[in-house]
């Protein structure tokens, strides 16, 4: 069976790209699986075991990472999050497609180690924008939201070693255009297979 595609998208806090693979799975297109991952941190009351992230303790990640069972993983205040490498191959040799959102330093990782994977990119319109959306969230203080933008201009350096860029300006509009990279993706490797197969 042919092995399917490995969509990897990146963003900084704030461009919206957890609400775009939410409406990707939500609107079913291009039949595309979202890789849960690993990590250390507790559980909040919202959140769902296996399907928000799979939460392991320390030693158990730890472990997993010796034994070369993470696809990339990272530390964030003092917790590690990370992406079984097992769980995307399942999913991909099954023939179907996998969708990883994960940090940029995480998806080159990934790519390194899967040349054909996808990397899709979410840009804000403006950092003006950006700032005011992490800001309407209300999750940080002002000082932190200076950090987040610090450290999306560094996230921006790496965009340009993806292979598409997507401005989340109007998110139906966003979801659209990506889902339509995606088909065509797809539709692209089915071709070439069944060219290979004649």
């Amino acid at each position: 069976m042919n092995k399917g595609i490995l969509f990897i998208m990146s963003g900084p806090s704030g461009t919206g790209k957890g609400t775009i693979c939410s409406k990707l799975l939500e609107n079913k297109a291009n039949d595309v699986f979202l890789s849960v991952s690993s990590t250390t941190r507790e559980i909040r009351k919202d959140e769902i075991e296996g399907v928000t992230y799979n939460y392991t303790t320390l030693d158990h990640f730890k472990e997993m990472i010796d034994k070369g069972e993470m696809l990339e993983y990272a530390v964030y205040s003092g917790n590690y999050y990370g992406t079984p490498k097992k769980a995307v191959e399942d999913i991909l040799s099954e023939g179907k497609n996998v969708l990883l959102e994960i940090e940029p330093q995480g998806a080159l990782k990934v790519k390194s180690i899967f040349p054909e994977a996808v990397l899709m990119f979410i840009l804000p319109p403006s950092m003006k924008e950006l700032r005011k959306r992490l800001k309407v969230r209300g999750r940080e203080t002002d000082e932190q939201i200076d950090e987040r933008i610090e450290a999306a201009r560094w996230e921006f350096e790496q965009s340009q070693k993806y292979n598409y860029l997507f401005v989340n300006d109007d998110l139906d509009e966003c979801v659209k255009k990506i889902e339509e990279t995606m088909k065509q993706k797809i539709q692209g490797k089915n071709l070439v297979n069944k060219l290979l197969a004649e």
